[in-house]
C-alpha cells in the first residue's frame, strides 16, 4: 500500500511540476510557441513522466483550470441561492479576469471557453424547467446562452470592466428571459 501512496505522489509532484512550468511559461510565450521538451526541461521531470500523465500540452492546462471552473460552478449550482445564482456567475467572471486575459493573450482561451461552456450547459440543466421544451429547443437555447454569456464575460474583462457586476447581471438576466419568452411564444402558436 505504501508503494501505491508514494507512486501516487509522485505523479501528483510530477502533474504539479508541469502544471507550474506550463503556466509560468505562458506568462511570455504564447502556447504554440512551447514545446513539451520546453515544458519537461523546465519543471525538471522526464518526457516519461509527462506522457503517464498528459497527451498535449492543453490537457496541461485543462488539468490546471478544469477542476477550478468545475468548483466554481457547482458551488453557484449547488449552494447559491436560485435568486443569486447569476450574481454568483458574475463574481465568478471578475475573480477569473486576469486568468482569461492572459488565456486570450497567450492563445489558449479555446480550453477555458470549452471548459465553460461545459459547465453553462450543466447550469442550466439545473436551474432551467425545461417541461414544455423540446430537446432541440433546450439544445439550442443553452448553445446560444453559452456562447452570448461567454462573450459578454469576454467584452466585459477586454473592456476594463467599466460596467458593474450587477448592471453584467441584469443584462445578460434580461437577455435570457427575452429568449425564454421568445420560445415560449413559439411553443404557444404551435
Amino acid at each position: 500500500m505504501a508503494a501505491t501512496e508514494h507512486s501516487q505522489q509522485i505523479k501528483q509532484d510530477s502533474m504539479d511540476y508541469l502544471i507550474t512550468a506550463l503556466l509560468d511559461m505562458l506568462q511570455t510565450k504564447n502556447l504554440n510557441e512551447i514545446s513539451i521538451t520546453q515544458v519537461v526541461k523546465k519543471a525538471g521531470v522526464s518526457r516519461m513522466a509527462f506522457y503517464r500523465n498528459f497527451q498535449t500540452l492543453e490537457d496541461i492546462l485543462i488539468a490546471y483550470y478544469k477542476p477550478k471552473i468545475d468548483s466554481e460552478f457547482n458551488i453557484i449550482i449547488n449552494r447559491v441561492p436560485q435568486d443569486k445564482k447569476l450574481n454568483a456567475l458574475g463574481q465568478f467572471f471578475a475573480e477569473m479576469a486576469n486568468p482569461m486575459k492572459l488565456a486570450a493573450k497567450r492563445n489558449y482561451e479555446f480550453i477555458i471557453q470549452n471548459i465553460f461552456n461545459d459547465n453553462i450547459t450543466n447550469f442550466y440543466d439545473k436551474v432551467m424547467n425545461w417541461n414544455n421544451f423540446s430537446n432541440i429547443q433546450k439544445k439550442y437555447w443553452t448553445s446560444f446562452m453559452s456562447a452570448g454569456v461567454y462573450a459578454i464575460w469576454r467584452e466585459w474583462l477586454n473592456s476594463g470592466q467599466n460596467e458593474s457586476l450587477n448592471d453584467i447581471h441584469i443584462l445578460i438576466s434580461d437577455f435570457q428571459v427575452s429568449t425564454l419568452k421568445a420560445l415560449t411564444e413559439q411553443i404557444i402558436k404551435k
